[in-house]
């Protein structure tokens, strides 16, 4: 098992030559989920070479242009490669209003399913599930509503311990799903062999929790605890905290400090405020709080196996 992260665009507000806005790709579990869509994400996704057709799933977070305004370029490109996949959409309620408005004064028709999955409640839910991933909303607390995702591997079966199995001849192929499954064994002698003794631990399964635009929020800890990887907004150093309150942002030490409390594998920073030509100050604030965090790179790639 693996999951990868792809940064397409880390920096805030207004794409540049060298800074292109929010979108990250998500590999997990054989899906590639396409998290929020600033302006230019197309062509940073021919850029690092990411296929267009394995995407069917792309989350919005908030209604920011910073966020999506690429996300109507890609919407008409995927009609002009003739789609037919169904795109599933999950963003803030009126996402789908904008995106039609857009397709039907521009008398864009798509061949292919656009399905909306509009956002509203303020508390966390379950917006996606299928047999190997569950995803879930993150509420944060920015100017507009806006939710993070958590994106989580359901735990897999556990693995069968082929030397221990071999030693019972009793124990045919079809019982192997039930043992996979938890079950004990009952031998015919109605002696019962522990599942721990035929099986192994499954491995662990794997989490990320993607954080855009927020203020401080301590109360999104529980939701996102002890995540593999932790992408949190940081727009801001400390020199600035107060612009950071009054814009609904974070420091980079907050989001350092959220990552301490919520005791994350690994912090990622991104957003970053054009004011800063040295990005790396965001990395040492943060690790004033929590050792273990690194910078969101356009085009880096990370992955936890």
């Amino acid at each position: 098992m693996s999951l990868q992260l792809t940064i397409l665009g880390c920096h805030s507000a207004t794409p540049r030559v060298n800074a292109h806005p929010t979108s990250q790709l998500l590999q997990i579990k054989n899906h590639h989920f396409l998290i929020d869509c600033g302006e230019g994400t197309q062509v940073q996704m021919r850029k690092y070479k990411v296929s267009f057709a394995k995407i069917k799933h792309i989350f919005i977070s908030h209604l920011h242009g910073d966020h999506f305004f690429g996300l109507i370029g890609l919407i008409s490109t995927f009609g002009l490669l003739n789609r037919e996949t169904k795109l599933h959409i999950y963003g803030p309620k009126g996402l789908r209003e904008i995106m039609e408005l857009q397709l039907a004064i521009s008398q864009s028709r798509l061949a292919y399913p656009l399905i909306f999955h509009e956002l509203h409640s303020e508390k966390s839910e379950l917006i996606f599930e299928d047999k190997n991933v569950l995803v879930r909303t993150i509420p944060l607390k920015h100017r507009v509503y806006t939710n993070g995702f958590l994106f989580q591997e359901k735990k897999a079966l556990r693995k069968l311990n082929s030397k221990v199995v071999a030693t019972y001849p009793e124990i045919e192929i079809c019982d192997y799903h039930n043992i996979k499954k938890g079950k004990d064994f009952v031998l015919k002698s109605g002696e019962i062999i522990k599942n721990e003794i035929l099986t192994l631990d499954s491995p662990k399964p794997l989490s990320y929790a993607y954080c855009s635009d927020t203020s401080y929020a301590p109360e999104i800890v529980p939701i996102i605890k002890g995540v593999d990887l932790l992408y949190h907004e940081a727009t801001f150093l400390e020199d600035r905290s107060e612009l950071a309150k009054k814009t609904g942002h974070s420091t980079a030490l907050e989001a350092g400090k959220i990552a301490k409390e919520a005791k994350v594998k690994l912090l990622i920073l991104g957003h970053y405020s054009n004011r800063y030509r040295d990005l790396k100050a965001f990395q040492r604030e943060a690790q004033e709080a929590f050792q273990n965090t690194i910078l969101a790179i356009e085009g880096s790639t990370f992955e936890v196996t």
